[in-house]
């Protein structure tokens, strides 16, 4: 049977962002007969004319594709909500040493949830977006109840439901994610097809709404300097000095400004890379090791706060599953070893098969039963 009317006229919101993905979101939702109308979110102005932030040619693209697919196009500011809900946490999270994931923050509490209701209150059905996931909608305990499961995309080297590991069941019944079947190559193909201005538009690679900028020197503007000493874990000397613990994350190779330090060569006589290892807050102390392999760099158990479990509830404890402690890292097989209540609320301890790389506090470890998204929390 053809998918061309599938959407039976439902009334369908897709937040245009100016690139390929979204567009052809759009396009596809309007082929396959959904009533579709376009929604560009603005959510930066601090610097928005300093040649970092596209929102203004971003805009013009994305008028361009709604021209030429032919849906109406809404420009709404979430800029307040963004600094409020996002932009201070990401700042508290840095201040405290930690390395967040602003993008997953974005996700739950703008994408999907200030674009969510502003489109329900304007009379939408649905939202859909231009990630590379997919849902399914499945009958629970035979009862007629339905549960909705987030699931990997078709293309694994575009994957992203690690960054809407903390969607809900209410959120997820209100979206579609068109592209969750296709590959990128597919995608731009199609919008090439349809004329598109955005077919070969460069990916977005910055930080969510904020752009692509010199990170130490955005981070300056908000979090001062606070120079500090590095000290060599292994021998607790002091071997340089940094400019402030948030302008560094645990596994940072580069910019600690001690290449010159040689402790240690290997077999072939080369002298190991430093990394960062670890901080002491309180201490304002950098702690750096030598070495890509060394036993600091490796942990094989973590513990995970601000748990989130899209199906709203959690998985059951001591089976298996796999993991990422970040992105781009690959499926690890795991246990969750613990699940118990704190004074910060629910802790998870999950336990890896084998040791992982540079584990980063403020980082998400997002869960997974094959393609299906558990859910996660923020490492501790």
């Amino acid at each position: 049977m053809s998918t061309e009317k599938a959407g039976n006229g439902m009334k369908v919101t897709v937040g245009i962002s100016g690139g390929v993905d979204s567009a052809v979101a759009a396009l596809l939702l309007k082929r396959q007969g959904y009533a579709v109308s376009g929604l560009f979110m603005k959510n930066w102005e601090d610097d928005d004319g300093d040649g970092y932030c596209s929102s203004r040619q971003d805009l013009i693209d994305a008028a361009s594709v709604c021209d030429i697919i032919g849906i109406d196009l809404e420009a709404v500011n979430f800029s307040r909500e963004y600094k409020e809900r996002v932009f201070a946490g990401f700042l508290h999270e840095y201040e405290a040493g930690r390395t967040p994931n602003p993008d997953i923050l974005c996700n739950s509490e703008i994408k999907f949830r200030c674009f969510l209701d502003h489109a329900m209150n304007m009379g939408a059905e649905r939202i859909a977006t231009g990630h590379y996931a997919q849902i399914r909608a499945w009958e629970a305990d035979g009862d007629g109840r339905r549960e909705y499961q987030l699931l990997k995309a078709k293309d694994g080297t575009k994957d992203q439901s690690y960054f809407l590991y903390r969607l809900t069941q209410a959120q997820l019944e209100k979206t579609l994610f068109p592209l969750g079947a296709l590959a990128k190559r597919e995608v731009r193909r199609i919008a090439a097809d349809a004329g598109l201005p955005v077919a070969t538009k460069k990916d977005s690679t910055g930080i969510c709404f904020i752009g692509e900028r010199p990170f130490r020197e955005f981070l300056m503007r908000y979090l001062p300097a606070q120079p500090g000493e590095i000290r060599n874990l292994d021998d607790n000397c002091v071997i340089g000095e940094h400019q402030g613990l948030m302008y560094h994350t645990v596994g940072q190779r580069k910019g600690l400004g001690i290449g010159g330090i040689r402790a240690r060569q290997d077999a072939a006589g080369e002298h190991d890379a430093w990394y960062v290892a670890g901080k002491d807050v309180a201490a304002n102390v950098l702690y750096v090791v030598q070495g890509h392999g060394h036993p600091a760099l490796l942990k094989n158990r973590l513990a995970a706060l601000e748990l989130n479990w899209v199906a709203g509830r959690p998985p059951p404890t001591h089976w298996v599953y796999t993991a990422r402690p970040r992105y781009r890292a690959p499926d690890m097989p795991c246990v969750i070893d613990s699940m118990e209540a704190d004074g910060e609320g629910t802790r998870a301890g999950i336990t890896f098969a084998q040791p992982q790389w540079a584990l980063t506090p403020g980082q998400s470890v997002v869960l997974y039963n094959s393609r299906v998204c558990l859910g996660g929390g923020i490492i501790a």
